[in-house]
């Protein structure tokens, strides 16, 4: 049970489609499934590394440095608008409408950087930790049990959503017309700038106040 629980608390955190919904997205339709399995993978282990935090009780320790994490929050999203230039870059300098994929690894390594620097996220998880608590309190066995069994629900749980995102974003591509490929990339690469740019402001924000 507190497996199901946990899984549920994965796919919900990982359902709303932000900056690496879209990166998910743009990635399967120019290079197939794998780049887009790939990226909401990236995102999964992210999401684990927050649960595990958030399921051991130090997450106090992370959310207690507010200078850390306006750092983190201002890097992330000069870590998007770096990946916005890219994704419009990556169409606008080719005659190819579908522009080469990008690798494997490193589609699960922007997207694993990408998620761990926005320590907000550790939020959701705690919030919604707190309603396990009675699972938790009936788990038999080790201590280590009930924290392996929830980081393993959420990442089974986010690992599920971007299979199948990415998996529909794949099937699409095949289906859409050519010419419609760089106009999506640049929608994309638009939507994802402006979520990197007002993280960005809001850390400034932080940090100046």
């Amino acid at each position: 049970m507190l497996f199901l629980n946990a899984w549920v608390i994965g796919f919900c955190i990982a359902a709303p489609v932000g900056p690496i919904g879209m990166l998910c997205i743009h990635r399967s339709l120019s290079g197939g499934f794998a780049p887009g399995l790939a990226t909401g993978l990236g995102a999964a282990c992210a999401d684990a590394v927050y649960g595990l935090l958030g399921a051991i009780g130090v997450a106090g320790i992370v959310m207690g440095f507010p200078m850390f994490t306006m750092a983190l929050q201002i890097g992330g999203g000069l870590f998007l608008l770096w990946l916005a230039r890219a994704m419009f870059r990556m169409h606008a300098q080719t005659d190819a409408p579908r522009a080469a994929a990008v690798s494997v690894p490193r589609a699960f390594a922007t997207t694993f950087a990408l998620t761990l620097s926005n320590p907000t996220t550790i939020l959701s998880f705690i919030a919604m930790f707190a309603a396990l608590g009675a699972s938790v309190a009936a788990s038999q066995g080790p201590r280590w049990v009930a924290p392996s069994t929830m980081v393993a629900g959420v990442f089974a749980g986010s690992a599920c959503w971007w299979l199948v995102l990415s998996g529909v974003s794949a099937g699409l591509g095949s289906r859409i017309p050519d010419d419609w490929i760089p106009k999506v990339a640049r929608l994309s690469a638009c939507v994802v700038a402006v979520m990197g740019l007002v993280q960005v402001v809001g850390g400034v924000k932080h940090w100046m106040s």
